[in-house]
């Protein structure tokens, strides 16, 4: 006699280890993938040590500063006016080194200007006397306390340094040399990646 064997598939228990085994082929899956993802974005380790920031001068109105943080100092992004440019030549003059023969910004930012594109101005914002922010004073005159010969620029308040709206330092200023220009490129007409040269090193 031939015994009949019935095979009893219980399927709510499948259902249960069916769902079971997916949610944790998930989890593994995401497990997986988040590390790969994250690689894709710098660290805060790596924003501290240099990783490249992005501003947009498109946001900043004519006359106008913003400041973002590079490699935990403040770098200033001002859009420069016409009339603000207009005033950098005549500050020669009065300047330590108006040429900026001492070697304060990369290679490829030449000029009085001190930019690539002499309307968008980018400064690292610490002053070369003793590390102190100095503040914008961009109005010449006494508009904002200066004294009436004053062409516009910035003005540390720890120790009185000046500089003029190139970041060049006056004469008689505590600081020995002009500020410091970072390394930084253009991404788009108005999008500028500071940390960066033109080459994208």
């Amino acid at each position: 006699m031939t015994a009949i064997v019935t095979d009893h598939v219980d399927e709510k228990r499948r259902r249960i280890l069916i769902v079971a085994t997916s949610a944790a082929g998930a989890v593994v899956g995401v497990g997986v993938a988040a590390p790969f993802v994250a690689s894709w974005f710098p660290s805060a380790r790596a924003l501290a040590a240099g990783a490249p920031v992005q501003g947009d001068f498109s946001k900043i109105e004519p006359g106008q500063q913003v400041t973002i943080a590079w490699r935990g100092k403040p770098v200033w992004l001002l859009h420069r006016t016409e009339e603000m440019l207009d005033r950098l030549a005549g500050n020669a003059p009065l300047l330590t080194d108006p040429n900026c023969e001492v070697p304060q910004q990369p290679k490829y930012i030449k000029g009085i200007d001190r930019a690539e594109k002499p309307q968008y101005f980018v400064c690292v914002g610490v002053c070369t006397h003793l590390g102190c922010t100095p503040n914008l004073k961009e109005q010449p005159g006494n508009a904002d306390g200066m004294g009436a010969s004053w062409p516009g620029g910035y003005y540390c308040p720890c120790h009185g340094s000046r500089f003029d709206l190139a970041g060049r330092v006056f004469q008689g200023s505590p600081a020995p040399k002009n500020l410091v220009i970072p390394p930084y490129r253009f991404k788009t007409d108005t999008v500028v990646v500071v940390g960066e040269d033109p080459k994208g090193a």
